[in-house]
């Protein structure tokens, strides 16, 4: 019998053992979120990346080679499956790390993988993520430039830490991840904020696993996982394709100008009895502060799904901009679709809505591919 297969048969335990003793100093709240969050929606995902992380704890922040700590099986090595050319070499213009967690490539942590970049880097840094849960608070400054985290894929690889506006003095501090750089790439990773579920209401509770305030940003193949406020898209202009985001309230905001392209946008708000005219979660809360300025959210070919009665978006500033286009959406979307804030001023009618759709989504689109 593997080592993974003992993994998955313990899988449910371990994990809960693991996230009572790290992760939270309240374990009940993990509970919460995995009863509201994962179970009902992506139970693969946290099923799969709790098999990996749990080898060896005891982490330290330094070079590392490919000769890891034992396994359970008597004499196997942890390392010892490790692909001996994993990552790929340098080139020219590539720059390659790697993050193992159980110390079988260069470092044990992304953030000491990240401060390993360089400032002001011209080449690109691609930081490859081994499977597996990385519970830290990760930033990357604005004088670090193109930097890609590549994980093995959202189920099997998250960045994932827990505060939240009171413990981080702040909502937007309170991200498991803060990105500032330009040309910033995030590949088939998640970025999990496991903090208690904010109710409607509560105030403190807001917890962000993603701040994404550099330019020209780019998500593959992400998953954003959260409860109230999810995905700060804060500033610049991003791209994010086939994407999971999940959340309650406000679970998408920020002032960014950014195109969501076959992305799924789902809601663990609180159910509402049949009949009930509750609102109960909001999937986007725009940040536009002024009719100059060249912001908003565009989502083309994406779905929207979960529990709750929700709002499509409020409009958080005056000058709110949002723009669903050929997507899909559960009978948990309200009738009226939008709030305006208890402010009329902030309802808009854009008589140009199809020609300023179709210039946007062709200038973000430029953007991505460039990158």
């Amino acid at each position: 019998m593997t080592f993974k297969t003992v993994c998955l048969t313990l899988l449910s335990v371990i994990f809960a053992a693991f996230i009572s003793t790290q992760l939270l100093p309240n374990p009940p709240c993990i509970k919460d979120f995995i009863n509201l969050a994962f179970t009902s929606f992506s139970p693969s995902i946290i099923s799969t990346l709790s098999i990996y992380n749990i080898l060896d704890h005891h982490q330290h922040n330094h070079h590392h080679h490919h000769h890891g700590p034992k396994g359970p099986q008597s004499g196997s090595l942890i390392c010892d499956d490790f692909p001996p050319d994993f990552p790929p070499p340098d080139t020219n213009t590539i720059s390659n790390l790697c993050v193992d967690s159980n110390g079988c490539c260069n470092f044990t942590t992304v953030q000491s993988a990240i401060d390993a970049a360089g400032v002001f880097s011209q080449k690109r840094t691609i930081i490859w993520m081994t499977p597996g849960i990385y519970y830290e608070k990760v930033m990357v400054p604005k004088t670090w430039p193109n930097i890609t985290l590549q994980g093995q894929g959202m189920e099997f690889t998250a960045i994932v830490w827990n505060d939240t506006a009171n413990s981080s003095h702040g909502t937007f501090y309170s991200a498991s991840i803060q990105v500032f750089s330009a040309n910033f790439i995030a590949k088939n990773i998640s970025f999990m904020n496991v903090a208690p579920i904010a109710n409607p209401g509560d105030f403190g509770g807001q917890a962000v696993a993603m701040r994404i305030g550099g330019d020209q940003a780019a998500f593959w193949g992400c998953g954003f996982f959260g409860g109230q406020d999810t995905l700060h898209d804060d500033k610049g202009r991003h791209y994010f394709r086939d994407c999971f985001i999940q959340g309650s309230i406000d679970f998408i905001f920020g002032n960014a100008r950014s195109l969501y392209e076959n992305c799924q946008l789902i809601s663990i708000a609180n159910p509402v009895p049949v009949g009930s005219k509750t609102i109960t979660g909001v999937v986007t809360a725009h940040g536009r502060t002024s009719a100059t300025e060249n912001t908003g959210f565009v989502f083309v070919n994406c779905s929207i799904g979960g529990t709750g009665r929700i709002w499509l978006g409020r409009a958080w500033k005056p000058f709110s901009r949002v723009i669903f286009a050929y997507t899909s959406m559960t009978e948990i979307i309200s009738p009226e679709g939008w709030s305006d804030y208890n402010d009329p001023t902030r309802d808009q009618y854009c008589p140009k809505l199809s020609t300023s759709l179709l210039s946007f989504l062709l200038e973000n689109t430029k953007i991505a591919l460039w990158i």
